[in-house]
Parts: C-alpha cells; structure tokens; sequence
C-alpha cells in the first residue's frame, strides 16, 4: 500500500492542493510542517489526532516539522463565533516552553516558533513585503472570514491568515519547507500560504487537510462528556484516565478511531472489526485502541498498568485489603456522577445517574441517591471506597 493509499484507507485525507501531491508523499523527501498555538500548556487528544500525521509520513520518509505558534498565538486565529481571548505574555511563553517539551517527548521531531522569525518584522515591513499579496476580495471569500462578518471580525484576527503564509513562506525559504498538514478548518489558512509563495517566487508547494474526528455524537474527539479535555500531559489526565476515554468507544466508531489512532495493519484492523461485529461483548477493539493510544503516548509500561488496574476494576470484588486503587484528581464542583465516569465504574453521566437514583451506588458503604453529591475536600485525606452494586469496589485516592 502506498503512502496515499494508506492516507486514503485510514480517512486521514481530505482535501489536497494539487493532484500531483500524490506521486509527491509516494516518492517520500518532502519536509513538511504541521502547526498549533499555544493556547495550553499541554496538547490534548484532538491534536495527537493531527501531530500523530507526522509519525506517519516519517515512516515513508518524509522529514517533519513541528510548529509552536508563539507569533500566531499572541493575536489568536478567527473563532466560528467570537475572537478568542488574548493572554499574557506570560502565560504565552509558558505555554510554548510545555508545548515544546512535550511534542519532543511524544514525538520525537525538530519543533520550532514562530515567534523567532516574525518578532523583529515592523509594521510597514509587514504590509510592504507581505500585506500586499493578499486582496481583501480573497481573504473574504475564505469561509471562516465570511462566516466571522456577521458577527464582526477584528483587524487583529484578519491578519492571522498573513501570519499563517508567512509562516510557510519562511520555513520554505530556510528549510526548503514543501508541504503544510493541518486540520480541514484550516484550509483557508494553508491554501493562503502555497499562494503567497507562488506569487513571491514562482514555486509551487503542496497542503493537505484532515477531516476533524468526532465522536457519535459529532462531538470533536478533544472533548469528553460534559466538555471535558483529554489532556496528554499525565499529570492533568493520567493514563487510566485517558484508557477508560477510549476503551468506552462507541462501536460505531472505534474500527474509524483504530485506523486514525494507531499503527495497526489493515489485517489487524479487518480482524478487530469482525470482532465488533460478532462478539461485540469481549470489546476487543476498545481494549486494543485504548491501549495502543496509551502505548504511543506514555510508552508499555504504563499502558500495561492501565490495561491491568480497568481489567482488575470490572472483572473481580475485593476487600478492602486487596481493592484497586485509583489516583483521581479533586476538580472544582466534582460531583458523583463525575467521580464514577473518571473511574470508569460507569462509561456516561447518564448512566451514572441511573444507577445512583436506582439505589445503586455507595460511598463507603452508604447509599447515595443525589447525582449531584459533591465530591468535596474532606475525602482528599480520608477513606473512599467507591462501590457499584455488591461487586465492583474501587478505593479512590483523591488528590489536588
């Protein structure tokens, strides 16, 4: 299979700038850049989905570039409905240091900002050299600009498509740069950059975007339930954590989330799929997702530990001497139902709060029958047993 084929068959293709791309990505050679800014200071899962691209091209022998946008993300890119917030300096520059050390380590590519080649750039300097090459009548048709004009859009986020080709621009001049990845909402914004340097030095290069991966509910698969993150700094999701995300995969979606997620062949992938379809009980393809994500992220040995601690927490009872333990994180406002998603006792919060208005969960041995129960500080330095049923107990070591 070649390299578009595989693109193809995983879904992780979606619009492309010239047809002669193909042959281009087949023949491997091609320095490429993928991007975000830094708007945390941890990647989440919705951008594992768009970096792990690059793993995938260097296997056929592309060289990858990983882009922390320190320039980009002082002024924020057009949101659907409103300008996003600025941040401090401060904030902004530790944001790039965790951002930078992270996709390093998960990774394993060159990674550079873009704040060190457009800080020094004046004003006028900006619109002579730049500014110039973009109409108003061609940064209007872009379909996130005209959707912006009806709510009102500022300067500010006007200007961030210029920034995005300047990008491009330099990392082709210095890096010779031929191809930029990003996710579908951003073509405007590439296709912006393979313009400016047709018109500034009559070469072509190359983009392709990726559709946006979402859950069955159309959710983007950066939020869980209730609009939560999945963080891949370990210390804001831990890997358990992030297991239980993926081993609760509807199974509509998990044959599409193994071939975005994974390395698996195609065998192994066909084989996972007539698992779904005729023992769907065994969840054999979430077992497998969740704990291939978690591999390729936090590396064997804590994949293992989580495989073992969700095997040990659905399939035996315990006494209290013997009971799995979970860290889980104290957040603001936790309530029950939260607490029983985030230990994967339940997969939902509508499930939760069947089982707890049905008499079917306790702390400590008490039954609870307010969804809402809040999960408060006095349970950080105290005993927590969490028990579904007669049969499911789990001892929660709740940190802050």
């Amino acid at each position: 299979m070649t390299l578009f084929e595989e693109l193809k068959y995983r879904g992780i293709i979606k619009d492309v700038t010239s047809p002669d791309l193909e042959e281009k990505l087949n023949k491997g050679g091609m320095t490429f850049y993928i991007g975000t800014d830094p708007t945390a200071d941890s990647l989440h899962i919705g951008h594992y989905t768009s970096f792990l691209i690059s793993k995938r091209l260097a296997q056929y022998g592309h060289h990858p570039i990983l882009l922390i946008g320190g320039a980009t993300g002082r002024i924020g890119d057009p949101r659907p409905t409103s300008e996003r917030e600025m941040k401090s300096n401060e904030e902004i520059e530790h944001n790039i240091e965790c951002l930078t050390r992270q996709a390093k380590e998960i990774f394993g590519f060159e990674v550079v900002n873009n704040y060190d080649w457009s800080k020094d750039i004046n004003f006028i300097d900006f619109l002579r050299d730049y500014g110039k090459y973009f109409s108003l009548n061609y940064m209007l048709d872009k379909d996130i600009i005209r959707r912006r004009l009806e709510t009102g859009i500022t300067y500010t986020e006007f200007s961030y498509m210029i920034m995005q080709a300047l990008d491009f621009l330099h990392l082709y001049e210095t890096k010779n740069c031929t191809l930029q990845v990003a996710g579908s909402d951003q073509w405007g914004n590439i296709t912006a950059g393979v313009d400016l340097i047709r018109k500034k030095t009559g070469k072509e290069v190359y983009a392709f975007t990726m559709p946006l991966i979402t859950d069955e509910h159309g959710v983007k698969i950066s939020k869980s339930e209730g609009g939560k993150t999945m963080w891949l700094d370990k210390n804001k999701t831990s890997p358990y954590e992030l297991y239980q995300y993926f081993i609760n995969t509807d199974d509509s979606k998990v044959i599409e989330y193994l071939k975005v997620f994974t390395f698996l062949t195609k065998e192994e992938i066909d084989a996972l799929e007539k698992s779904v379809k005729n023992e769907p009980e065994k969840r054999l393809a979430q077992k497998t997702l969740a704990y291939e994500v978690i591999k390729d992220i936090h590396g064997e040995n804590e994949a293992d530990k989580a495989r073992k601690t969700s095997e040990e927490v659905f399939s035996k009872g315990y006494s209290e001497e013997g009971m799995v333990e979970v860290n889980i994180k104290l957040e603001d406002n936790m309530n029950l139902m939260d607490l029983l998603v985030k230990t994967s006792l339940c997969p939902s919060k509508s499930e939760a709060r069947r089982l707890i208005v049905g008499s079917g969960i306790s702390i400590n041995s008490e039954k609870i029958l307010d969804p809402e129960y809040k999960i408060t500080d006095e349970y950080l330095n105290n005993k927590l047993i969490l028990s579904k049923g007669k049969k499911n107990h789990i001892k929660v070591n709740l940190e802050k």
